[in-house]
């Protein structure tokens, strides 16, 4: 491919004229230094979902891979700022709603989400029981008024799902995903994708399953169930709402953007590896390492009971983690 230069935007490239740009995904969401969720983990998912991360930074995590300490939240004037100045100049698909940092960076986000209700938004309500008890109160009080009625699909796990629309839940069974998806529709978001839900297990000595489903107030749409992994994870949830969003972003019907991304999700933590000493992180490029056997032309193949042990990561440890 040529090359131009120019005196006033440096290199660039020739670009076809009838290239179309990947679809264009907004992230507002935390800075998560483990990488596990936050930007970093929406950027990695989106881009391997073949479209395009606009990162805006709402606040910092302070945290390793096995919890989090504290946070430093951006102020909302520069969130506005990082949004308006990129929202001015591409052309948006999608929005994904992460960790917001505080009450007033909510207020800020929901501002800017009014502006563009034609664009689908997901969002990912995290487990915040790190916060401290009034911060967070502060938090789902806001988030509950002003971000649920702008989005299309709010993705939680079941428990801080029901701990956060049915706090008054005092029954000895679970909450239905479909009387969690009753009170959402109420603020205003009609579909709600509970992830996590515990299967019963069914005699001694069964493999425990965990349900995902996708439920509007009408009832259970779709979903796909799991073996449950014996392994902590961190960024499950970040992963499943950042591939949502991807989707959705391309014009993929709700139903079946659910199927893809739940699939999506479980390859990822399949091939989850452990970075640090806490818990594991997805690794959203599993399909882009190549299977050991095929190796490089002129490399000896692997043999039997090689090829029968779980593939290394370059820090010696075991990529497969169940």
């Amino acid at each position: 491919m040529t090359h131009t230069l120019s005196p006033d935007t440096g290199a660039a490239m020739d670009i076809p004229q009838d290239a179309l740009p990947p679809a264009c995904v907004l992230c507002f969401n935390a800075n998560d230094p483990s990488g596990a969720g936050g930007v970093g983990g929406d950027m990695a998912t989106i881009a391997a979902m073949g479209a395009h991360a606009l990162p805006v930074i709402t606040t910092l995590l302070l945290r390793d891979t096995a919890e989090i300490f504290d946070q430093h939240p951006i102020d909302a004037e520069v969130i506005v700022e990082q949004a308006r100045n990129i929202l001015e100049d591409v052309t948006l698909s999608g929005f994904k709603v992460g960790f917001l940092g505080s009450a007033e960076n909510i207020s800020a986000v929901a501002e800017i989400l009014s502006d563009y209700a034609e664009v689908p938004v997901v969002s990912y309500l995290p487990n915040l029981s790190w916060m401290d008890d009034d911060a967070q109160q502060s938090y789902l009080e806001a988030f509950r008024e002003l971000i649920l009625p702008a989005t299309e699909v709010l993705i939680g796990n079941h428990k801080t799902l029901t701990d956060f629309l049915l706090p008054d839940w005092e029954s000895d069974r679970p909450a239905s995903p479909r009387e969690l998806a009753v009170a959402a529709a109420e603020r205003g978001t009609p579909l709600l994708l509970v992830t996590g839900v515990m299967l019963p297990l069914r005699g001694a000595g069964a493999t425990q399953f965990i349900d995902n489903v996708l439920a509007s107030a009408q009832g259970a749409i779709t979903g796909e169930k799991f073996e449950l992994f014996e392994v902590g994870f961190i960024g499950a949830g970040e992963t499943l709402s950042a591939a949502m969003a991807a989707l959705l972003s391309v014009g993929s019907e709700v139903h079946a953007a659910v199927g893809e991304a739940l699939q999506f999700l479980d390859q990822s933590l399949d091939a989850g590896f452990r970075p640090g000493m806490g818990n594991v992180i997805p690794d959203r490029f599993f399909w882009a390492i190549p299977p050991e056997e095929e190796g490089l032309e002129g490399e000896e193949l692997l043999t039997p009971d090689a090829a029968n042990d779980p593939p290394n990561n370059k820090n010696g440890g075991p990529r497969r983690v169940h």
